[in-house]
């Protein structure tokens, strides 16, 4: 072979592996206890789906069959895939879980209740608004070593070297809403960051100061006063897209009752 052919073969080749390089993050496994604790924190068990984005040996999803769930790697590299699929044939769990070739990017995360991640800080905030728009409310994110940005977690915790981010997702509440209860008209307005809230409510024309507002996954809460008449209202619901329904407790002077709570976004 001449000279310029080996150029030209190594020039194809050198290409080939950069554009590995540039598609896939670096493959650094993680710690088995830091799997383990990413799996307590988001509470794995049976009936759960988890995905794992970049599953490289497919240590993750296995530890979560082991734990009674169901799952699937996704990963760009072949060689990646083959080890999983080993390892899950190995650990007896291959009937369980499923390990797929394709890109982070294009994957259905829909059906997740749990997706796990150990990625890069810059791959973490371009993923962030496709997990925020196709995971259901509720759905658990864990990520090993690198955060959301200013999504903060739920939950953080250090395992030895590494550094654990939890997120429950967050169902999308922001807007107004109207409701009514024993006749009278009720609204809120809600303004929303992730899972933070600030809620701004009204009796009729009557402006009510809210507080303990809180939202975890699809479940709302907060707690309401209107100092004329004496009432406090505690309200407890979930978000089901542009309802939400549960209960509220009125505490009046003489008596405290409970009521449905049902809300409509406008």
């Amino acid at each position: 072979m001449s000279l310029f052919l080996s150029a030209i073969f190594f020039f194809v080749f050198l290409i080939g592996e950069l554009n590995a390089q540039l598609l896939d993050v670096p493959y650094v496994p993680t710690p088995e206890s830091v799997v383990e604790k990413m799996l307590e924190m988001a509470q794995v068990g049976p009936g759960d789906y988890v995905i794992d984005l970049g599953s490289g040996d497919g240590r993750i999803v296995i530890a979560a069959a082991k734990r009674g769930a169901y799952g699937h790697g996704i990963d760009l590299d072949p060689r990646r895939i083959k080890e999983a699929r080993e390892n899950a044939k190995k650990a007896g769990v291959e009937d369980k879980v499923i390990f797929i070739e394709g890109n982070i990017f294009d994957a259905d995360f829909s059906r997740a209740s749990v997706v796990t991640m150990y990625l890069l800080n810059s791959v973490n905030i371009q993923l962030r608004p496709h997990l925020l728009k196709n995971l259901k409310p509720a759905s658990r994110l864990v990520s090993h070593d690198f955060d959301m940005g200013n999504w903060k977690p739920d939950q953080f915790f250090r395992e030895e070297t590494s550094d654990i981010y939890f997120w429950v997702i967050p169902a999308q509440i922001q807007g107004q809403w109207a409701w009514k209860i024993d006749g009278k008209s009720f609204s809120m307005t809600a303004s929303q960051e992730f899972q933070e809230i600030d809620l701004q409510m009204k009796d009729g024309n009557s402006i009510l100061p809210v507080t303990n507002n809180l939202l975890k996954g699809d479940r709302i809460s907060f707690t309401a006063a209107n100092h004329s008449s004496g009432e406090k209202y505690i309200y407890s619901g979930r978000v089901e897209g542009k309802q939400i329904t549960g209960i509220v407790q009125i505490h009046g002077k003489n008596e405290s009752v409970i009521k449905d709570w049902n809300a409509t976004l406008q």
